[in-house]
């Protein structure tokens, strides 16, 4: 991201710091002593979290006697530890689950920061002190206030592509085909890699904005945005050679000459989904959940436009097929543009990381997550790709019921998605806080509103069985078909929202890798298979591929609640405190070696 952010000072910085505490020390009649390469080594080595500063992995400071050596003029004792509180400001109501800071004096140091956070009221009140109905029902109320506005985030994103398909959908029946598999094949290796290796900021920033080092989420975003960078090339590759993959996987010829076309004019805004991705959490993590709304719903009407113009529209600038995926990519990189300049102009500072080379360090811990993300993100959705294979060889019948089917379910899904995201946020900056308590009660909170969308989508369903495929379809027999399948869809709602509501909370842990095995084992070892033998052997059809996807569902959230409701969050606390102290360290290190 290239915002122009001034840096945000904090005690990170050694050079800095030590001007302070020099200046303190001589008002104060404490011996100093030069700063050399032969006494540098003696900054606390309790700062990292192996309690080691000079690690047999750490880089070695040139001139350096003794590792465990300590410069005793360094004034450490007037450091007041770190405590933060949970206001904007600190004051008596602030509260941490850590141990409090000793009280002020005439001697205590001006050099606490700060902290900037998503400001809640409750969180001023020690959780100790409060029942625990009340702080389930605290928490339920702020997940509902940051859902709503992601959802609708979500919302609006999906109308970008449904106009795509619906300005297609008129121009002929090879074509609306053709953009369904360019779509299909840019989700499973694009836009689901892309989600994948961007789901890791949502274990680093939330953390770190509520931490004592808020520019990390700057400085972690423009990590990511290297990733991505390096992530985008094989992805365009393939998108560029996706015609003949498509020929050898028995594509009809002009199908996938049309969607290799579709999937080329795409790539005008794969770098802009990419950033978006970035700087929607960027946004996000710092409680400014409408910010992208906002950015969407202006965008949204001048990409339905531009869809009917560059497609439908007068002759000089009508583009036929090829106009949808422009309009779509131009709408990308519309939002990036305005995410920026609103970055720039309407968001306070204090997180932005001014751009340094620090931005190519620490990578092999973004790459790690993310892997693992993609292995939790990618894998759910190809799951629901592959369902839809293997529907097109049930017939035309059974097709059309998939594509409504599937639509109905992947329209209830956003609201429990918005919630994962929310709940992601949520948990991370009371980690980031070391509000340990508060992190249980908002997992608990955010699983029982789960449950609750959930029944409600259900119901939903059962209601309006009967005529529900008529919003999509007039064909009886497609009609007749999704009516005796969405019972099944109803049942697994409240499981769907658990999983991604669990898998929201894997998120925020850093558990992406747990995520992923979980959704690999509960897609590709058991429901698929099973929902394939239903479907094949048993002579089910649609039916048995459906309730395969059920029982998958039911197997990941029941996991899912057990791993979450289960967790030592006092354990995670520790865990985001290593991770911040431990970046604090490698800042450190380079200090110095810039000061050698």
């Amino acid at each position: 991201m290239s915002f122009t952010y001034v840096h945000y000072s904090t005690p990170s910085s050694l050079p800095s710091d030590y001007a302070l505490l020099s200046r303190y020390a001589a008002e104060n009649g404490i011996e100093e002593e030069p700063i050399t390469p032969e006494n540098i080594e003696a900054v606390e080595p309790s700062m990292h979290p192996d309690n080691d500063l000079l690690s047999p992995n750490a880089i070695p400071i040139p001139g350096s006697q003794s590792h465990s050596r300590r410069r005793s003029s360094f004034p450490t004792s007037y450091v007041t530890p770190f405590n933060p509180t949970t206001s904007a400001l600190p004051d008596k109501s602030g509260f941490r689950s850590g141990p409090h800071p000793p009280s002020a004096n005439e001697n205590t140091p001006l050099l606490a920061p700060l902290v900037p956070r998503i400001a809640e009221d409750v969180d001023k009140i020690d959780p100790d002190s409060e029942r625990l109905v009340d702080l389930l029902w605290e928490e339920i109320r702020i997940l509902a206030k940051y859902t709503l506005p992601v959802f609708g985030t979500h919302l609006l994103e999906y109308s970008l592509v449904i106009a795509s398909v619906v300005s297609i959908g008129h121009l002929s029946t090879t074509a609306l085909a053709a953009s369904t598999l360019g779509s299909m094949t840019a989700s499973v290796t694009g836009f689901s890699i892309i989600q994948g290796l961007a789901s890791t900021l949502d274990t680093m920033l939330p953390s770190a904005w509520t931490s004592s080092q808020p520019q990390l989420v700057g400085l972690w975003s423009q990590r990511m945005a290297v990733v991505m960078l390096f992530a985008l090339v094989p992805i365009i590759l393939i998108w560029f050679s996706s015609e003949s993959i498509l020929l050898f996987l028995k594509q009809e010829p002009e199908v996938a000459h049309l969607a290799a076309i579709y999937l080329k004019y795409s790539v005008i805004g794969l770098p802009a989904y990419a950033f978006n991705s970035i700087s929607r959490r960027y946004f996000q993590s710092q409680g400014l959940f409408t910010v992208p709304t906002r950015v969407i719903l202006c965008v949204a009407p001048i990409n339905a436009l531009l869809n009917y113009v560059l497609v439908w529209g007068p002759e000089p600038i009508r583009l036929g097929f090829i106009g949808a995926p422009i309009a779509t990519a131009i709408s990308f990189n519309l939002i990036s543009l305005a995410s920026i300049i609103y970055g720039v102009y309407f968001v306070p500072r204090t997180s932005w990381h001014p751009l340094s080379r620090k931005c190519f360090t620490s990578l092999g811990v973004l790459v790690q997550l993310g892997l693992a993300g993609v292995g939790q993100t990618a894998s759910e959705w190809w799951s629901w790709e592959l369902v839809g294979l293997a529907a097109s060889l049930l017939g035309p019948v059974a097709l059309a019921g998939q594509s409504v089917l599937l639509v109905s379910a992947s329209s209830t899904f956003q609201a429990p998605f918005a919630l994962s995201v929310a709940t992601s946020v949520r948990i991370g900056n009371l980690l980031g806080e070391e509000n340990a308590k508060r992190a249980a009660y908002a997992a608990k909170g955010s699983v029982l509103m789960s449950v609750a969308i959930g029944l409600a989508w259900s119901a939903m369903f059962m209601v309006f069985r009967r005529s529900w495929a008529y919003i999509f379809n007039d064909d009886p027999s497609v009609v007749k078909l999704v009516a005796s399948i969405l019972p099944i869809v109803s049942l697994f709602q409240v499981f769907d929202g658990l999983g991604a509501v669990t898998g929201g909370i894997l998120r925020a842990m850093g558990k992406q890798f747990t995520g992923a095995l979980l959704n690999l084992s509960a897609y590709y070892i058991i429901g698929i298979p099973f929902g394939l033998w239903l479907a094949f052997k048993r002579d089910m059809s649609l039916h048995g591929l459906w309730i395969g996807l059920t029982v998958s569902l039911v197997y990941a959230a029941t996991v899912g609640v057990w791993i979450c409701l289960s967790t030592d969050w006092d354990r995670e606390v520790q865990k985001v405190r290593e991770r911040l102290e431990s970046d604090k360290h490698a800042a450190m290190r380079q200090d110095i070696e810039a000061i050698i």
